[in-house]
């Protein structure tokens, strides 16, 4: 795994890519070494054969793990996982989050009552209706 596996145009919405010189391989990259950490305990424990390396770019070190291609449904569903377990809320504050969750629903429920209770929502019905008619 010495050729590098970022690409250029690399947008980072997956964490894995093709092995740049033996297309058997999948290569799943981590820059976060707790979350390769996990990803490789989940690995050893579900007994699938694997390759780890570390490639230093842009000011990061990323941790690499070469994944045959047979194995892929299995570790793409362990790197879901994997990600779920590791993963940050959005916004860190618990009780800002629920007064955001709280203030967009209410925002909601008065936008659809003042749409439902226009006066002239009825009329627009009635002349739809007696249009087809």
């Amino acid at each position: 795994m010495d050729s590098k596996v970022e690409n250029i145009i690399d947008l980072g919405l997956v964490n894995y890519v093709r092995h740049p010189s033996d297309p058997n391989y999948i290569v799943f990259r981590f820059a976060d070494k707790k979350r390769a950490d996990d990803f490789e305990q989940t690995l050893k424990s579900k007994k699938i054969w694997f390759e780890r390396g570390e490639e230093n770019t842009r000011n990061k070190t990323y941790i690499l793990f070469g994944i045959h291609n047979r194995d892929f449904s299995i570790v793409e569903q362990i790197n879901y996982d994997v990600e779920g377990r590791n993963r940050n809320f959005i916004i860190g504050n618990k009780i800002l989050r629920w007064s955001l969750i709280l203030f967009s629903l209410g925002v909601m429920i008065l936008a659809s009552i003042g749409y439902c209770s226009r006066p002239d929502l009825e009329e627009r019905l009635q002349e739809i209706q007696q249009s087809q008619e």
